[in-house]
């Protein structure tokens, strides 16, 4: 079987106890032809979310069963093609709902009081007394959030919302009872959601209906004083709107987890402006959540190896 990547080495572990185990031994994805070429006898691929897996890696990997994905979403997937060569597709979705949530909420915090700008300040030297007006930021107690996505990650955000005593709206495809019951969550349509929130934290996938959703349309409904906050998908979120929109002071902050692209270059103007916090896509990483996605990953594995059913099977077309 074939890791695409350095992973944590409890997930190492029960594959290593199991099969032969190839390892890109690195933190940088693994060049395309590279990919291409140790996936060839491969029965098993245990990949992330920057290895995309498609018609022409499959043509490449005859003897592949099973690809498992160490991430929840699987936009890299391209799962008609899986479909078609019989090829199971597997994520890593629970184990990181609440770790990522809290990625989530501490982004909205530190925009919300505008904490990067007060680290650079103190850096900087220019600290010298207790200013009444300096680094005025917003009350996040009390306000109201919009969460684009009620799906695990989305309702661990409006009870981390609850909290905080904000009132909590939503978007979806359709309800979601237990979070209003647990949160007093309201569902709306996506307008009211831009107009009536002064936070909104995205949980969408990435498909075709959600890439660029937050267009410049979107992101000028907003109120000038609202914070967008992104831990989903990058390209859910246009970068030359977003970036229009906070220098030209449509929305108030950002931040940022996740972008397009990923990684952002140094000199990408979103890195330019003091209201958009930018972090590596960290929303999972905390140690025992990054062990418990390599495990789940590696269980995958093994059950579809050993015929068994996987654990967390993504549906194919």
């Amino acid at each position: 079987m074939l890791v695409t990547r350095r992973i944590p080495e409890a997930g190492l572990d029960l594959l290593r106890a199991a099969a032969a185990v190839r390892l890109w031994d690195s933190d940088q994805p693994m060049p395309r032809a590279e990919l291409l070429r140790q996936a060839a006898d491969a029965d098993a691929l245990l990949c992330l979310l920057t290895d995309r897996v498609d018609a022409e890696l499959l043509a490449a990997a005859p003897r592949l069963r099973v690809v498992a994905n160490m991430a929840v979403g699987y936009d890299n997937l391209d799962l008609a093609a899986l479909a078609a060569r019989g090829v199971v597709a597997t994520n890593t979705p629970g184990v990181l709902t609440e770790t990522t949530a809290d990625l989530a909420f501490a982004l909205l915090l530190a925009v919300a009081r505008r904490l990067p700008e007060g680290a650079r300040y103190v850096r900087a030297g220019q600290w010298t007394t207790w200013d009444p007006l300096l680094l005025l930021g917003r009350d996040v107690y009390g306000a109201t959030l919009g969460i684009a996505g009620m799906g695990r990650i989305g309702a661990a955000v409006a009870r981390r919302a609850a909290g905080f005593g904000m009132t909590i709206l939503y978007t979806a495809r359709g309800r979601h009872a237990d979070a209003e019951a647990a949160t007093g969550a309201r569902r709306v349509a996506f307008p009211e959601l831009l107009a009536a929130s002064d936070f909104i934290s995205i949980h969408l996938p990435l498909t075709p209906e959600t890439q660029h959703l937050f267009d410049a349309a979107a992101l000028r409904r907003m109120r000038p004083t609202a914070y967008l906050v992104n831990t989903a998908r990058g390209p859910v979120v246009e970068p030359g709107a977003l970036y229009r929109a906070l220098k030209e002071g449509w929305i108030a902050g950002a931040g940022l987890d996740v972008t397009e692209p990923e990684p952002l270059p140094a000199d990408h103007p979103l890195l330019t402006l003091p209201n958009c916090l930018v972090v590596p896509h960290v929303g999972s990483a905390s140690v025992a959540t990054r062990d418990r996605m390599a495990t789940l990953a590696a269980e995958n594995v093994l059950a579809v190896l050993q015929g068994r059913p996987p654990l967390t099977p993504v549906p194919l077309p």
